[in-house]
């Protein structure tokens, strides 16, 4: 089977965990004629997460049976298991989470007006109410999710992302951590931009960290999200030079406008599919 005949899926699978059910939900694949590319599973505090990369014959696959079947396995197994199609030939969605901030919002959004991105921004959600005016503009829907608790609004923004089909999740200086519960359900599929070259600076003031150290060297890392903070597979960074001149303000002012360009960077490798995983970490795919 060449790659053009093959379907790909990512089948995630939620919920408490429990003997049994990677053998499940493995077995379910191959008798189903499906070969498994990739699967990964992890157990924190009690809570099973697996993702799992399966192709399958394009010509002989039947998308509504399977898509029944596997709803049964989710209701014996008592998991959530959500299904992602990659389809070749659909522009894909984006998401966009923002906090206050708005360069990287700004970046992506003008980068799509003027074509240099092929994609639908398709909503954009805000832990603060602050860029609604700038989703209004561009006609885009927006959603303030207000986290009072983090799993109360972890499970509101899933029902959305579902709702808008989103294929990836665009992290533009969003101010909350999410929660391996949220993370798991999109594997490969988060990029976040972070105002440091990881693995270094932690947390939301790693230029504060930096200007304090007397960092001769500072930038900025886009990455893909994992459940371990700031550690996810590293996919482009970018630097500059910290003058004598500089203060605080002239870093964060010259960092914020480096994270624009980078997670633009990112993002478009994301979307031209020249970048994939391996090992925890990003390789780009050799061109034919």
């Amino acid at each position: 089977m060449t790659k053009s005949d093959r379907l790909i899926i990512e089948v995630t699978v939620v919920g408490k965990d429990r003997k049994g059910v990677v053998a499940d939900v493995t077995n379910f694949i191959f008798k189903n004629d499906g070969n498994i590319e990739q699967i990964n599973q992890d157990v924190i505090n009690g809570l099973f997460g697996m993702q799992l990369e399966a192709s399958f014959n394009q010509d002989t696959f039947k998308k509504e049976s399977f898509d029944n079947k596997l709803k049964a396995l989710a209701k014996k197994l008592k998991m959530e298991i959500k299904i992602h199609y990659q389809e070749s030939k659909r522009l894909k969605n984006i998401a966009i989470f923002v906090s206050k901030e708005t360069h990287c919002l700004l970046k992506l959004l003008d980068a799509k007006s003027s074509g240099e991105i092929k994609a639908n921004i398709v909503v954009i959600i805000g832990s603060e109410s602050t860029t609604s005016s700038i989703a209004e503009k561009f006609d885009i829907p927006f959603y303030h999710i207000v986290h009072a608790q983090q799993t109360d609004a972890e499970n509101e923004i899933l029902d959305i992302l579902d709702r808008y089909n989103v294929d990836l999740i665009v992290l533009g200086r969003y101010m909350r951590i999410l929660t391996p519960n949220f993370v798991w359900r999109y594997p490969d599929r988060i990029i976040n931009i972070h105002p440091s070259l990881l693995p270094a600076f932690p947390g939301a003031y790693a230029y504060v960290q930096a200007y304090e150290r007397g960092a001769k060297i500072v930038g900025c890392t886009a990455h893909f999200v994992t459940e371990d903070l700031d550690q996810g597979p590293i996919i482009c960074q970018e630097s500059f030079r910290v003058r004598p001149q500089d203060s605080v303000q002239s870093i964060r002012r010259r960092g914020q406008k480096l994270e624009a360009v980078t997670l633009l960077e990112a993002v478009t490798l994301f979307l031209e599919d020249r970048i994939e995983v391996n090992w925890g970490r990003v390789v780009e795919k050799h061109k034919k």
